[in-house]
Parts: structure tokens; sequence; C-alpha cells
């Protein structure tokens, strides 16, 4: 299915959160997505190819940049170290006034330092409240590797579902994480994305991923492929 068929019509600001993807996740949803549409962040990312930046901009800048081109990226530059990487922190306007300006917002709502897998902390992750929808992302390269390798804050996983960080992060095990997060309402999702899908080997591991979360009793959807060619699938 087209990666647009994961939102909700009535979503305009939808929240992108998870490990293995989510950045490209926002950028290939903000090319096919036919309207105008503001790239932000509520946590830090790097700033997309292809798009013009706005840096602490005014609502005027927005609106004028909008009528000149249909995507455009809205933040301030990160403090510090995160800065001195080229990273942006979320833009001193708020994301009700940029949906309010743009068609849809995409918002990065999470991050997880290049890691397929994520375990959350108490402060993550950073949906903000007018966000209509939140899709999750997982990437399944981190399936079959050590825990204590292929998951941010390892610690987090290995005390909710009790086990090691040198464990193999199976597509169950992590199911059974995700599942328990989003019963203790750690993380609100609307949809789980399983990416990095790119053989049949693939397929399988997410198949196993599905059906291993709906075994916990959790129903959210879940498609997997490849975000990077608008490939996926529903499992």
């Amino acid at each position: 299915m087209n990666l647009t068929d994961l939102l909700r019509t009535d979503a305009h600001i939808v929240s992108v959160v998870g490990s293995g993807g989510k950045s490209t996740l926002v950028n290939e949803l903000a090319r096919e997505l036919g309207c105008t549409v503001v790239i932000a962040t509520s946590t830090h990312m790097l700033a997309p190819d292809g798009c013009p930046l706005l840096l602490d901009t005014s609502e005027l800048n927005v609106k004028q940049a909008l009528w000149y081109t249909r995507v455009v990226c809205v933040g301030n530059r990160a403090p510090g170290a995160e800065g001195a990487a080229g990273k942006l922190c979320a833009p001193s306007l708020g994301f009700g006034t940029l949906a309010m300006l743009a068609d849809r917002v995409l918002v990065e709502a999470d991050g997880a330092h290049r890691l397929p897998l994520k375990a959350h902390a108490a402060h993550e992750p950073v949906v903000p409240a007018e966000s209509g929808q939140t899709i999750q992302v997982v990437g399944a390269s981190g399936f079959g590797g050590r825990v204590g390798k292929v998951v941010h804050r390892p610690e987090l996983m290995c005390k909710a579902v009790g086990c090691s960080v040198d464990d193999e992060c199976t597509p169950e095990l992590y199911a059974r994480f995700v599942a328990a997060e989003h019963a203790a309402d750690v993380v609100r999702a609307d949809n789980v994305v399983v990416n990095q899908v790119d053989d049949q080997g693939g397929v399988e591991l997410a198949a196993r991923f599905a059906l291993a979360l709906r075994t916990c009793g959790d129903e959210t959807p879940v498609a997997a492929g490849s975000v990077r060619e608008h490939r996926l699938v529903q499992v």
C-alpha cells in the first residue's frame, strides 16, 4: 500500500516515533502527500534534504515559503553538541500554529541514536498534544541481534520483559516489549511500521512480530516493508 494509506484524513498533525527509519518515513510521506507540509521535530533531528529550512521563523515566513514550495522544514538549531552536529530542535512556532499554516505537519517525536530498536525513557516520546496520529517505526534489521547492541536504552527493555542484554532480540521478544509499552501508555501508537524489510526473510520476521503482538492482546495495525521504496503491506 502507499505510505499515505497510513494516514487518517483528519490527522493534520502526525507524529513519528520509534527507531529504524523515522526520518525516512517523515521525508517520504512529505513527498507523497499532495498538499502543503511542514516537517518539524519535538526533540532533535537532522534537517531533511530537498526542502527549504526555516530557522527561528515567523508565521508570515512559513506562509510565504509554502506559496513557493509545497514542503518546508521549520525548527531551530539545537544547542551545544547536538547543534554542532547539525541537528535541529523544536520550532519557536507551536505545532497548532504550524497546522493552521500547512495542510499537514509531520513531527519527528523521538530519538534512537541510529539504532534499529528503541526502549522509551519516562520523558519519551515527545508527542505534541495537538497530534492526531502516532506512527511507530520498528527497524527489522535489529531482529536477531543482541538486545544490548540493537536496542536504544536496552536496560529499560530488560527490566520490562525480564531479558538480558546478551539475549537475542527475536521478533517475539521485542513484540512483548512493544505490547508492554503500549499497555502502560508509554507509547500511544495508531500504527506500527516494521521498516527495513528487504527480502522474504525480513517479511517472515515482520510477520512473526505482528503475530506475537496479537498474541499479547495488542491489536495495533502493523504494516511491513521498505519505506524508502514506498513498499508496504499489512501483516
